[in-house]
Protein backbone atom coordinates (compact mmCIF):
# COMPACT_ATOMS: atom_id res chain seq x y z
CA UNK A 1 0.00 0.00 0.00
CA UNK A 2 1.50 3.32 -1.05
CA UNK A 3 1.29 5.85 1.48
CA UNK A 4 2.81 9.71 2.37
CA UNK A 5 2.33 11.46 5.42
CA UNK A 6 2.14 14.80 3.78
CA UNK A 7 -1.06 15.52 2.00
CA UNK A 8 0.21 18.19 -0.20
CA UNK A 9 2.81 16.01 -1.96
CA UNK A 10 -0.48 13.20 -2.44
CA UNK A 11 -1.03 13.55 -6.74
CA UNK A 12 -5.11 13.76 -7.61
CA UNK A 13 -4.04 10.16 -9.37
CA UNK A 14 -4.50 8.06 -6.40
CA UNK A 15 -6.04 4.69 -7.80
CA UNK A 16 -3.16 2.93 -6.89
CA UNK A 17 -2.96 4.42 -3.34
CA UNK A 18 -4.92 1.54 -1.56
CA UNK A 19 -7.44 3.69 0.61
CA UNK A 20 -10.67 5.07 -1.00
CA UNK A 21 -10.26 8.22 1.26
CA UNK A 22 -6.99 9.48 -0.40
CA UNK A 23 -9.29 10.72 -3.07
CA UNK A 24 -11.19 12.89 -1.10
CA UNK A 25 -8.28 14.49 1.42
CA UNK A 26 -5.06 14.15 -0.70
CA UNK A 27 -3.51 16.84 -2.84
CA UNK A 28 -3.83 20.71 -3.03
CA UNK A 29 -7.01 21.04 -5.44
CA UNK A 30 -9.63 22.53 -4.72
CA UNK A 31 -10.86 19.32 -4.01
CA UNK A 32 -9.15 18.09 -1.10
CA UNK A 33 -9.27 21.67 0.06
CA UNK A 34 -12.67 22.19 0.95
CA UNK A 35 -12.85 18.28 1.99
CA UNK A 36 -9.75 18.25 4.82
CA UNK A 37 -11.72 22.17 5.75
CA UNK A 38 -15.38 20.67 6.34
CA UNK A 39 -14.27 17.76 8.99
CA UNK A 40 -11.85 20.31 10.66
CA UNK A 41 -14.77 22.03 11.67
CA UNK A 42 -15.01 19.19 14.02
CA UNK A 43 -12.20 20.05 15.30
CA UNK A 44 -10.24 17.31 13.72
CA UNK A 45 -6.68 17.20 13.76
CA UNK A 46 -4.47 17.91 10.36
CA UNK A 47 -2.37 14.85 10.53
CA UNK A 48 -5.94 12.96 10.78
CA UNK A 49 -5.80 13.69 7.16
CA UNK A 50 -2.08 12.44 6.25
CA UNK A 51 -3.09 9.06 4.61
CA UNK A 52 -4.29 7.18 7.52
CA UNK A 53 -6.98 4.55 7.08
CA UNK A 54 -10.81 6.18 7.38
CA UNK A 55 -13.09 4.31 9.51
CA UNK A 56 -16.70 4.79 9.42
CA UNK A 57 -18.63 3.54 12.47
CA UNK A 58 -22.18 3.02 11.60
CA UNK A 59 -24.40 3.68 14.39
CA UNK A 60 -28.23 2.39 14.61
CA UNK A 61 -28.85 3.49 17.80
CA UNK A 62 -32.56 4.87 18.55
CA UNK A 63 -34.78 5.73 21.37
CA UNK A 64 -37.66 4.07 19.08
CA UNK A 65 -35.54 0.85 19.23
CA UNK A 66 -34.67 0.65 22.90
CA UNK A 67 -32.56 -2.96 21.78
CA UNK A 68 -30.08 -0.66 20.00
CA UNK A 69 -30.35 2.72 22.64
CA UNK A 70 -27.29 1.84 24.16
CA UNK A 71 -24.89 1.58 20.99
CA UNK A 72 -23.78 5.29 21.06
CA UNK A 73 -21.82 4.64 23.96
CA UNK A 74 -19.81 1.36 22.18
CA UNK A 75 -19.34 4.21 19.26
CA UNK A 76 -17.04 5.75 21.72
CA UNK A 77 -15.36 2.79 22.61
CA UNK A 78 -14.74 1.88 19.13
CA UNK A 79 -13.64 5.61 18.10
CA UNK A 80 -11.21 4.80 20.96
CA UNK A 81 -9.59 1.88 19.63
CA UNK A 82 -9.59 3.01 16.27
CA UNK A 83 -7.81 6.21 17.45
CA UNK A 84 -5.06 4.12 19.40
CA UNK A 85 -4.13 2.37 15.96
CA UNK A 86 -3.51 4.69 13.72
CA UNK A 87 -6.97 5.27 12.24
CA UNK A 88 -9.30 8.29 11.71
CA UNK A 89 -13.03 7.45 12.87
CA UNK A 90 -15.85 9.05 11.88
CA UNK A 91 -19.13 7.77 13.21
CA UNK A 92 -22.46 8.17 11.29
CA UNK A 93 -25.96 7.47 12.32
CA UNK A 94 -28.12 5.53 9.74
CA UNK A 95 -31.62 4.61 10.21
CA UNK A 96 -32.47 2.11 12.80
CA UNK A 97 -34.75 -0.90 12.66
CA UNK A 98 -36.80 -2.74 15.24
CA UNK A 99 -39.13 -5.60 15.34
CA UNK A 100 -40.07 -4.45 19.02
CA UNK A 101 -42.54 -1.78 17.95
CA UNK A 102 -42.01 -1.10 14.70
CA UNK A 103 -45.19 -1.60 12.12
CA UNK A 104 -46.04 -3.03 9.90
CA UNK A 105 -42.56 -5.24 10.41
CA UNK A 106 -39.11 -4.34 10.50
CA UNK A 107 -38.27 -6.89 7.79
CA UNK A 108 -39.62 -4.25 5.39
CA UNK A 109 -37.46 -1.69 5.88
CA UNK A 110 -34.15 -4.69 6.14
CA UNK A 111 -33.77 -4.13 2.81
CA UNK A 112 -34.27 0.39 3.52
CA UNK A 113 -31.54 0.46 5.94
CA UNK A 114 -29.07 -2.02 3.58
CA UNK A 115 -29.39 0.45 0.50
CA UNK A 116 -28.43 3.41 3.23
CA UNK A 117 -25.46 2.20 4.29
CA UNK A 118 -24.11 0.68 1.16
CA UNK A 119 -24.92 4.36 -0.12
CA UNK A 120 -23.12 6.39 3.28
CA UNK A 121 -20.27 3.69 2.59
CA UNK A 122 -20.32 4.37 -1.36
CA UNK A 123 -20.29 8.11 -1.31
CA UNK A 124 -18.24 8.84 1.37
CA UNK A 125 -14.34 8.70 2.33
CA UNK A 126 -14.97 5.42 4.18
CA UNK A 127 -12.13 3.07 4.15
CA UNK A 128 -13.34 0.22 6.69
CA UNK A 129 -16.72 -0.08 8.41
CA UNK A 130 -17.61 -1.01 12.04
CA UNK A 131 -21.49 -2.22 12.09
CA UNK A 132 -23.15 -1.31 15.28
CA UNK A 133 -26.11 -3.56 15.60
CA UNK A 134 -28.51 -4.88 17.61
CA UNK A 135 -32.46 -5.55 17.38
CA UNK A 136 -33.43 -8.41 14.96
CA UNK A 137 -32.84 -6.86 11.44
CA UNK A 138 -30.48 -4.64 12.28
CA UNK A 139 -27.05 -7.14 11.82
CA UNK A 140 -28.68 -8.61 8.26
CA UNK A 141 -29.60 -5.03 6.92
CA UNK A 142 -25.94 -3.64 8.32
CA UNK A 143 -24.44 -7.11 6.99
CA UNK A 144 -26.04 -6.97 3.54
CA UNK A 145 -25.06 -3.21 2.67
CA UNK A 146 -21.66 -3.81 3.59
CA UNK A 147 -21.44 -7.14 1.64
CA UNK A 148 -22.64 -4.91 -1.08
CA UNK A 149 -19.66 -2.44 -0.98
CA UNK A 150 -17.09 -5.22 -0.48
CA UNK A 151 -15.12 -3.10 2.23
CA UNK A 152 -12.96 -4.34 5.15
CA UNK A 153 -15.83 -4.66 8.07
CA UNK A 154 -16.39 -5.76 11.74
CA UNK A 155 -19.72 -5.87 13.39
CA UNK A 156 -20.27 -5.27 17.28
CA UNK A 157 -23.16 -6.43 18.53
CA UNK A 158 -25.40 -4.74 20.98
CA UNK A 159 -25.69 -7.86 23.20
CA UNK A 160 -28.64 -9.27 25.38
CA UNK A 161 -30.96 -7.22 27.96
CA UNK A 162 -30.10 -8.28 31.70
CA UNK A 163 -32.63 -11.92 32.54
CA UNK A 164 -35.72 -11.05 33.49
CA UNK A 165 -37.41 -11.75 36.72
CA UNK A 166 -40.76 -9.97 38.58
CA UNK A 167 -42.06 -12.03 41.82
CA UNK A 168 -39.33 -14.08 42.22
CA UNK A 169 -39.58 -15.69 38.71
CA UNK A 170 -37.02 -15.78 35.56
CA UNK A 171 -38.43 -13.68 32.97
CA UNK A 172 -37.59 -14.81 29.30
CA UNK A 173 -38.43 -11.52 26.11
CA UNK A 174 -40.64 -12.93 24.23
CA UNK A 175 -41.13 -16.21 25.68
CA UNK A 176 -42.93 -15.10 28.65
CA UNK A 177 -44.47 -12.30 27.29
CA UNK A 178 -46.75 -15.01 25.46
CA UNK A 179 -47.03 -17.09 28.25
CA UNK A 180 -48.37 -13.82 30.38
CA UNK A 181 -50.33 -12.59 27.79
CA UNK A 182 -52.46 -15.80 27.68
CA UNK A 183 -52.72 -15.82 31.79
CA UNK A 184 -54.33 -11.90 30.89
CA UNK A 185 -56.90 -13.64 28.22
CA UNK A 186 -57.79 -15.64 30.86
CA UNK A 187 -58.28 -13.03 33.46
CA UNK A 188 -55.69 -14.54 36.07
CA UNK A 189 -53.62 -11.30 35.72
CA UNK A 190 -55.05 -7.61 35.67
CA UNK A 191 -53.31 -4.47 34.29
CA UNK A 192 -51.70 -3.58 37.50
CA UNK A 193 -49.99 -7.32 36.85
CA UNK A 194 -49.12 -6.74 33.29
CA UNK A 195 -47.55 -3.57 34.55
CA UNK A 196 -45.12 -4.40 36.99
CA UNK A 197 -44.50 -7.60 34.89
CA UNK A 198 -43.46 -5.11 32.11
CA UNK A 199 -40.61 -3.68 34.22
CA UNK A 200 -39.55 -7.00 35.08
CA UNK A 201 -39.28 -8.45 31.51
CA UNK A 202 -37.34 -5.76 29.96
CA UNK A 203 -35.09 -4.28 33.54
CA UNK A 204 -31.98 -2.91 30.56
CA UNK A 205 -30.97 -1.82 27.58
CA UNK A 206 -29.85 -4.81 25.46
CA UNK A 207 -31.51 -7.09 22.41
CA UNK A 208 -34.37 -9.72 23.64
CA UNK A 209 -32.38 -12.15 26.69
CA UNK A 210 -33.42 -15.16 24.77
CA UNK A 211 -32.39 -16.81 21.75
CA UNK A 212 -34.30 -14.64 19.57
CA UNK A 213 -33.54 -13.21 15.93
CA UNK A 214 -31.64 -10.44 17.55
CA UNK A 215 -28.98 -12.92 19.63
CA UNK A 216 -28.99 -15.13 17.13
CA UNK A 217 -27.71 -12.75 14.17
CA UNK A 218 -25.01 -11.97 17.08
CA UNK A 219 -24.01 -15.04 17.56
CA UNK A 220 -24.30 -16.65 13.83
CA UNK A 221 -22.24 -13.64 12.49
CA UNK A 222 -19.79 -14.05 15.11
CA UNK A 223 -19.45 -17.95 14.32
CA UNK A 224 -18.94 -16.53 10.79
CA UNK A 225 -16.13 -14.53 11.42
CA UNK A 226 -17.08 -11.21 11.64
CA UNK A 227 -16.93 -10.10 15.32
CA UNK A 228 -14.08 -11.05 17.47
CA UNK A 229 -14.87 -14.46 19.05
CA UNK A 230 -16.50 -14.42 22.07
CA UNK A 231 -18.04 -10.59 21.93
CA UNK A 232 -21.54 -11.30 20.69
CA UNK A 233 -22.84 -12.68 23.73
CA UNK A 234 -21.53 -10.03 26.13
CA UNK A 235 -24.79 -8.59 27.85
CA UNK A 236 -25.39 -5.16 26.72
CA UNK A 237 -24.53 -3.26 30.43
CA UNK A 238 -21.68 -5.29 30.98
CA UNK A 239 -18.38 -3.54 31.16
CA UNK A 240 -16.71 -6.39 29.05
CA UNK A 241 -18.83 -4.71 26.22
CA UNK A 242 -17.17 -1.63 25.76
CA UNK A 243 -13.31 -3.55 26.35
CA UNK A 244 -14.98 -5.56 22.91
CA UNK A 245 -15.78 -2.43 21.38
CA UNK A 246 -12.28 -0.69 21.36
CA UNK A 247 -10.77 -3.94 20.90
CA UNK A 248 -12.92 -3.82 17.52
CA UNK A 249 -11.78 -0.56 16.39
CA UNK A 250 -8.18 -1.13 16.91
CA UNK A 251 -8.40 -4.15 14.57
CA UNK A 252 -10.39 -2.98 11.99
CA UNK A 253 -7.69 -0.29 10.67
CA UNK A 254 -5.27 -3.32 10.09
CA UNK A 255 -8.49 -5.33 8.63
CA UNK A 256 -7.65 -2.15 5.94
CA UNK A 257 -4.38 -1.67 5.93
CA UNK A 258 -4.13 -5.45 4.76
CA UNK A 259 -6.98 -4.97 2.38
CA UNK A 260 -8.97 -8.27 3.88
CA UNK A 261 -12.73 -7.21 2.72
CA UNK A 262 -16.09 -8.72 4.10
CA UNK A 263 -15.84 -11.61 1.49
CA UNK A 264 -12.64 -12.44 2.64
CA UNK A 265 -14.50 -13.84 5.72
CA UNK A 266 -18.12 -14.45 4.98
CA UNK A 267 -16.94 -17.02 2.36
CA UNK A 268 -19.11 -20.78 1.50
CA UNK A 269 -17.06 -21.88 4.76
CA UNK A 270 -18.45 -19.10 6.97
CA UNK A 271 -22.07 -19.97 5.68
CA UNK A 272 -21.52 -23.27 6.39
CA UNK A 273 -20.38 -22.54 10.04
CA UNK A 274 -23.39 -20.20 10.74
CA UNK A 275 -26.02 -22.49 9.86
CA UNK A 276 -24.45 -25.28 11.82
CA UNK A 277 -23.96 -22.96 14.50
CA UNK A 278 -27.32 -21.82 14.63
CA UNK A 279 -28.84 -25.79 14.68
CA UNK A 280 -26.51 -26.01 17.88
CA UNK A 281 -27.92 -23.00 19.34
CA UNK A 282 -31.63 -23.93 18.66
CA UNK A 283 -31.64 -20.11 16.51
CA UNK A 284 -34.38 -18.20 15.52
CA UNK A 285 -36.52 -19.13 11.88
CA UNK A 286 -35.05 -15.77 10.33
CA UNK A 287 -31.87 -16.96 10.07
CA UNK A 288 -32.51 -18.62 7.42
CA UNK A 289 -33.74 -15.60 5.47
CA UNK A 290 -31.30 -13.35 6.57
CA UNK A 291 -28.82 -15.42 5.51
CA UNK A 292 -29.73 -16.21 2.12
CA UNK A 293 -29.82 -12.58 1.53
CA UNK A 294 -26.24 -12.48 2.49
CA UNK A 295 -25.26 -14.55 0.47
CA UNK A 296 -27.02 -13.13 -2.38
CA UNK A 297 -25.36 -9.97 -1.90
CA UNK A 298 -21.98 -11.88 -2.01
CA UNK A 299 -22.76 -14.09 -4.79
CA UNK A 300 -22.28 -17.03 -2.83
CA UNK A 301 -24.29 -20.02 -3.35
CA UNK A 302 -26.55 -20.78 -0.52
CA UNK A 303 -30.15 -21.54 -0.07
CA UNK A 304 -32.87 -22.41 1.84
CA UNK A 305 -31.79 -26.46 1.23
CA UNK A 306 -27.88 -25.67 1.76
CA UNK A 307 -28.90 -24.95 5.50
CA UNK A 308 -31.42 -27.75 5.86
CA UNK A 309 -28.71 -29.92 4.58
CA UNK A 310 -25.72 -28.17 6.80
CA UNK A 311 -28.38 -27.91 10.17
CA UNK A 312 -29.94 -32.12 9.63
CA UNK A 313 -27.14 -33.72 11.88
CA UNK A 314 -26.77 -30.92 14.23
CA UNK A 315 -28.23 -31.55 17.54
CA UNK A 316 -29.39 -28.86 19.92
CA UNK A 317 -26.50 -27.75 22.28
CA UNK A 318 -27.73 -24.82 23.65
CA UNK A 319 -29.98 -25.10 26.59
CA UNK A 320 -31.44 -21.54 25.73
CA UNK A 321 -34.99 -20.41 25.54
CA UNK A 322 -37.59 -20.91 23.83
CA UNK A 323 -35.74 -24.35 23.29
CA UNK A 324 -34.17 -24.85 26.16
CA UNK A 325 -34.81 -23.25 29.80
CA UNK A 326 -31.91 -20.83 30.60
CA UNK A 327 -31.29 -16.67 29.06
CA UNK A 328 -28.51 -15.44 27.09
CA UNK A 329 -26.85 -13.78 30.24
CA UNK A 330 -26.71 -17.85 31.54
CA UNK A 331 -24.95 -18.67 28.13
CA UNK A 332 -22.65 -16.35 28.20
CA UNK A 333 -21.60 -17.22 32.00
CA UNK A 334 -21.21 -20.88 31.01
CA UNK A 335 -19.08 -20.05 28.55
CA UNK A 336 -21.16 -18.53 25.40
CA UNK A 337 -20.15 -18.57 21.75
CA UNK A 338 -16.99 -19.99 21.63
CA UNK A 339 -17.21 -22.57 24.15
CA UNK A 340 -20.10 -24.29 22.20
CA UNK A 341 -18.11 -24.16 18.74
CA UNK A 342 -15.00 -25.59 20.58
CA UNK A 343 -17.78 -28.61 22.08
CA UNK A 344 -18.96 -28.87 18.13
CA UNK A 345 -15.56 -28.26 16.62
CA UNK A 346 -15.99 -31.36 14.44
CA UNK A 347 -18.91 -30.56 13.45
CA UNK A 348 -17.34 -27.42 11.95
CA UNK A 349 -14.94 -26.08 9.49
CA UNK A 350 -12.16 -24.39 11.62
CA UNK A 351 -9.94 -23.23 8.80
CA UNK A 352 -12.55 -20.48 8.08
CA UNK A 353 -10.93 -17.13 8.73
CA UNK A 354 -11.94 -14.63 10.93
CA UNK A 355 -12.01 -10.57 11.18
CA UNK A 356 -9.18 -11.24 13.76
CA UNK A 357 -6.93 -13.01 11.25
CA UNK A 358 -7.10 -16.24 12.67
CA UNK A 359 -9.24 -19.18 11.97
CA UNK A 360 -12.25 -20.29 13.89
CA UNK A 361 -10.42 -23.32 15.36
CA UNK A 362 -7.58 -21.47 16.36
CA UNK A 363 -10.43 -18.75 18.24
CA UNK A 364 -12.29 -21.40 20.02
CA UNK A 365 -9.13 -23.76 21.23
CA UNK A 366 -8.81 -22.55 24.33
CA UNK A 367 -12.67 -21.97 25.20
CA UNK A 368 -14.33 -24.00 28.21
CA UNK A 369 -17.69 -25.09 28.62
CA UNK A 370 -18.09 -24.25 32.52
CA UNK A 371 -21.90 -25.20 32.87
CA UNK A 372 -23.04 -28.12 31.22
CA UNK A 373 -26.34 -27.38 31.95
CA UNK A 374 -26.53 -24.79 29.68
CA UNK A 375 -23.70 -25.87 27.32
CA UNK A 376 -23.21 -29.34 25.69
CA UNK A 377 -21.52 -31.37 23.20
CA UNK A 378 -22.28 -33.79 20.59
CA UNK A 379 -22.18 -36.51 22.51
CA UNK A 380 -24.70 -35.56 25.44
CA UNK A 381 -26.80 -32.99 23.46
CA UNK A 382 -29.97 -31.90 24.61
CA UNK A 383 -32.21 -32.89 21.86
CA UNK A 384 -31.31 -35.15 18.66
CA UNK A 385 -34.72 -33.47 16.89
CA UNK A 386 -32.79 -30.97 13.98
CA UNK A 387 -33.44 -27.37 15.54
CA UNK A 388 -34.67 -26.15 11.97
CA UNK A 389 -36.58 -28.37 9.24
CA UNK A 390 -37.42 -27.11 5.76
CA UNK A 391 -40.57 -28.50 4.55
CA UNK A 392 -41.96 -29.29 1.14
CA UNK A 393 -45.08 -30.48 -0.64
CA UNK A 394 -48.24 -29.47 -2.17
CA UNK A 395 -48.90 -26.73 0.47
CA UNK A 396 -45.92 -25.41 -0.26
CA UNK A 397 -43.85 -26.58 -3.47
CA UNK A 398 -40.81 -23.90 -3.08
CA UNK A 399 -40.82 -24.12 0.86
CA UNK A 400 -41.96 -23.74 4.23
CA UNK A 401 -39.72 -23.21 7.99
CA UNK A 402 -40.19 -24.70 11.02
CA UNK A 403 -38.28 -24.53 14.59
CA UNK A 404 -38.65 -28.59 15.41
CA UNK A 405 -36.98 -27.89 18.97
CA UNK A 406 -39.58 -25.39 20.01
CA UNK A 407 -42.73 -27.53 18.93
CA UNK A 408 -44.73 -30.12 20.76
CA UNK A 409 -43.16 -33.58 19.94
CA UNK A 410 -46.78 -35.15 19.17
CA UNK A 411 -47.10 -32.81 16.77
CA UNK A 412 -44.33 -33.47 14.45
CA UNK A 413 -46.15 -35.97 12.53
CA UNK A 414 -49.78 -34.97 12.38
CA UNK A 415 -52.90 -34.69 10.10
CA UNK A 416 -55.92 -32.01 11.10
CA UNK A 417 -58.44 -30.23 9.68
CA UNK A 418 -57.93 -26.65 8.90
CA UNK A 419 -59.39 -23.75 10.04
CA UNK A 420 -58.87 -20.82 7.59
CA UNK A 421 -58.22 -17.16 8.46
CA UNK A 422 -58.21 -14.63 5.50
CA UNK A 423 -55.77 -12.30 7.65
CA UNK A 424 -54.83 -11.06 11.07
CA UNK A 425 -58.11 -8.90 11.13
CA UNK A 426 -59.82 -11.84 10.41
CA UNK A 427 -57.75 -13.89 12.97
CA UNK A 428 -58.27 -11.27 15.68
CA UNK A 429 -61.96 -11.05 15.13
CA UNK A 430 -63.22 -14.74 15.01
CA UNK A 431 -59.95 -16.41 17.37
CA UNK A 432 -61.34 -16.47 20.79
CA UNK A 433 -65.16 -16.36 19.33
CA UNK A 434 -67.11 -19.48 21.31
CA UNK A 435 -68.47 -20.16 17.89
CA UNK A 436 -65.19 -21.06 16.18
CA UNK A 437 -65.26 -24.91 15.18
CA UNK A 438 -61.46 -25.72 16.29
CA UNK A 439 -60.70 -28.70 18.95
CA UNK A 440 -57.04 -30.04 19.43
CA UNK A 441 -56.23 -31.66 15.83
CA UNK A 442 -57.43 -28.43 14.09
CA UNK A 443 -54.46 -26.84 12.03
CA UNK A 444 -55.02 -22.84 11.97
CA UNK A 445 -54.40 -21.38 8.67
CA UNK A 446 -53.58 -17.59 8.75
CA UNK A 447 -52.76 -16.16 5.06
CA UNK A 448 -52.28 -12.56 3.77
CA UNK A 449 -49.13 -11.84 6.17
CA UNK A 450 -46.53 -12.56 3.27
CA UNK A 451 -43.91 -10.25 2.30
CA UNK A 452 -46.02 -8.55 -0.50
CA UNK A 453 -48.99 -8.72 1.19
CA UNK A 454 -48.82 -7.41 4.73
CA UNK A 455 -46.54 -6.10 3.48
CA UNK A 456 -42.97 -7.30 4.62
CA UNK A 457 -43.81 -10.65 5.95
CA UNK A 458 -44.44 -9.61 9.50
CA UNK A 459 -43.77 -11.57 12.87
CA UNK A 460 -47.13 -12.71 13.28
CA UNK A 461 -47.05 -16.09 12.41
CA UNK A 462 -46.95 -17.23 16.40
CA UNK A 463 -51.01 -17.38 16.28
CA UNK A 464 -52.56 -17.35 19.97
CA UNK A 465 -53.83 -20.70 21.22
CA UNK A 466 -57.85 -20.30 20.74
CA UNK A 467 -59.03 -19.37 23.99
CA UNK A 468 -61.72 -21.94 24.05
CA UNK A 469 -58.90 -24.56 23.77
CA UNK A 470 -56.88 -22.70 26.45
CA UNK A 471 -59.64 -23.26 28.60
CA UNK A 472 -59.14 -27.12 28.13
CA UNK A 473 -55.23 -26.90 28.98
CA UNK A 474 -54.24 -27.06 25.57
CA UNK A 475 -51.12 -24.70 25.19
CA UNK A 476 -49.72 -25.96 21.38
CA UNK A 477 -51.65 -26.71 18.24
CA UNK A 478 -50.31 -26.75 14.59
CA UNK A 479 -50.29 -22.89 12.92
CA UNK A 480 -49.02 -22.35 9.64
CA UNK A 481 -48.92 -18.79 7.57
CA UNK A 482 -46.99 -17.53 5.06
CA UNK A 483 -45.79 -14.72 7.40
CA UNK A 484 -42.79 -14.92 9.79
CA UNK A 485 -42.81 -15.00 13.66
CA UNK A 486 -39.89 -14.06 16.68
CA UNK A 487 -37.27 -15.88 17.47
CA UNK A 488 -38.29 -15.71 21.19
CA UNK A 489 -41.31 -17.30 19.99
CA UNK A 490 -42.47 -21.65 20.52
CA UNK A 491 -44.94 -23.97 19.22
CA UNK A 492 -45.87 -26.19 16.35
CA UNK A 493 -45.56 -23.13 13.62
CA UNK A 494 -44.99 -23.54 10.52
CA UNK A 495 -43.48 -20.12 8.95
CA UNK A 496 -42.49 -18.78 5.21
CA UNK A 497 -44.65 -20.94 3.28
CA UNK A 498 -43.84 -19.77 -0.19
CA UNK A 499 -44.90 -18.98 -2.85
CA UNK A 500 -47.12 -17.03 -0.62
CA UNK A 501 -50.93 -16.62 -1.05
CA UNK A 502 -50.96 -13.23 -2.23
CA UNK A 503 -48.52 -14.53 -5.12
CA UNK A 504 -50.96 -17.22 -6.09
CA UNK A 505 -49.40 -20.19 -3.94
CA UNK A 506 -50.98 -23.26 -2.69
CA UNK A 507 -51.93 -21.78 0.75
CA UNK A 508 -54.20 -18.94 -1.17
CA UNK A 509 -56.42 -22.16 -2.01
CA UNK A 510 -56.70 -23.88 1.35
CA UNK A 511 -60.78 -24.17 2.97
CA UNK A 512 -61.62 -24.90 6.12
CA UNK A 513 -62.18 -28.69 6.46
CA UNK A 514 -58.88 -29.72 4.26
CA UNK A 515 -56.76 -32.06 5.77
CA UNK A 516 -53.32 -30.78 6.43
CA UNK A 517 -50.27 -33.35 6.83
CA UNK A 518 -47.41 -32.21 8.62
CA UNK A 519 -44.40 -34.60 8.41
CA UNK A 520 -41.36 -32.81 9.84
CA UNK A 521 -39.43 -35.98 9.77
CA UNK A 522 -39.84 -36.44 6.18
CA UNK A 523 -39.55 -32.83 5.41
CA UNK A 524 -43.62 -32.75 4.17
CA UNK A 525 -46.16 -30.29 4.33
CA UNK A 526 -49.17 -31.13 2.23
CA UNK A 527 -52.71 -30.67 1.82
CA UNK A 528 -54.79 -33.92 0.89
CA UNK A 529 -56.77 -32.19 -1.64
CA UNK A 530 -56.68 -33.62 -5.24
CA UNK A 531 -54.76 -31.59 -8.26
CA UNK A 532 -57.71 -31.38 -10.11
CA UNK A 533 -59.78 -30.13 -7.08
CA UNK A 534 -57.07 -27.25 -6.79
CA UNK A 535 -57.20 -26.20 -10.41
CA UNK A 536 -60.44 -26.19 -9.58
CA UNK A 537 -59.91 -23.28 -7.03
CA UNK A 538 -57.01 -21.36 -9.13
CA UNK A 539 -59.45 -20.87 -11.61
CA UNK A 540 -61.53 -19.45 -9.63
CA UNK A 541 -59.11 -17.42 -7.32
CA UNK A 542 -58.40 -13.63 -8.20
CA UNK A 543 -54.97 -11.76 -6.21
CA UNK A 544 -56.14 -9.37 -3.36
CA UNK A 545 -56.28 -5.74 -4.56
CA UNK A 546 -53.15 -3.36 -4.06
CA UNK A 547 -53.86 -0.02 -2.85
CA UNK A 548 -50.30 0.88 -1.78
CA UNK A 549 -49.41 4.01 -4.36
CA UNK A 550 -46.19 5.65 -3.53
CA UNK A 551 -42.98 5.52 -1.36
CA UNK A 552 -41.02 2.77 -0.17
CA UNK A 553 -43.73 0.48 0.00
CA UNK A 554 -44.43 0.87 -3.44
CA UNK A 555 -40.77 -0.14 -4.08
CA UNK A 556 -41.09 -3.02 -1.68
CA UNK A 557 -43.99 -4.61 -3.19
CA UNK A 558 -42.94 -4.19 -6.56
CA UNK A 559 -39.26 -5.87 -6.45
CA UNK A 560 -39.31 -7.98 -2.69
CA UNK A 561 -38.39 -11.62 -3.35
CA UNK A 562 -40.19 -14.62 -2.01
CA UNK A 563 -39.02 -15.91 1.24
CA UNK A 564 -37.13 -18.96 -0.22
CA UNK A 565 -34.45 -16.03 -1.79
CA UNK A 566 -34.18 -14.29 1.59
CA UNK A 567 -37.26 -11.31 1.08
CA UNK A 568 -34.21 -9.01 -0.72
CA UNK A 569 -34.80 -7.16 -3.81
CA UNK A 570 -34.43 -8.67 -7.41
CA UNK A 571 -32.31 -5.74 -8.57
CA UNK A 572 -29.68 -5.99 -5.50
CA UNK A 573 -28.20 -9.56 -5.78
CA UNK A 574 -24.95 -10.37 -7.19
CA UNK A 575 -21.45 -9.40 -6.07
CA UNK A 576 -21.28 -5.41 -5.88
CA UNK A 577 -17.88 -5.36 -5.46
CA UNK A 578 -15.71 -2.92 -3.72
CA UNK A 579 -16.89 1.43 -4.17
CA UNK A 580 -15.14 2.70 -7.16
CA UNK A 581 -13.01 5.74 -6.61
CA UNK A 582 -15.63 8.42 -7.26
CA UNK A 583 -15.21 11.19 -9.59
CA UNK A 584 -13.88 14.49 -7.70
CA UNK A 585 -17.17 16.91 -7.66
CA UNK A 586 -14.47 20.31 -8.01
Amino acid sequence: MKENSNPQEVTNACDDCGLRSRVWFAGNGTAGFNHRANLKAGGHLGEMFDGRPVIGIANSASDLVPCNSGLTELAEWAVRGVLEAGGFPLVFPTMSIGDSIMRPSGMMYRNLMSMELEELARSNPIDGLILLTGCDNTAPAYVMGAASTGLPTMMIHAGPMLSGNWRAQTLASGTDVYRLNDQARMGDLDASDLDQAEYGISRSVGTCNTMGTACTMGAVLEAMGLSLMGTANIPAVDARKKAAAQRTGRRIVDLVRDQIGIADILTPAAFYNGARTNAAMGGGTNTTAHLVAIAGRLGVPFTIDDMEKYSRDVPLLANVKPSGEYLMEDFYNAGGQAALMNGMAELLDTSALTVSGKTIGDEIASARIWDPKIITTPDKPFSTVPALAVLRGSLAPRGAIIKATAADPRLLDHRGKAVVFESIEDLDARLDSDDLEVDADSVLVLRGIGPTSYPGAPELGNIKIPRKLLEQGITDIIRISDGRMSGTAFGTVVLQVTPEAAAGGPLALIRDGDVIHLDVANRRLDVEVSEDELEQRRREWSPPKDTTQRGFRRLYIDHVLQADEGFDFDFLRGSSGAPPMLRRPY
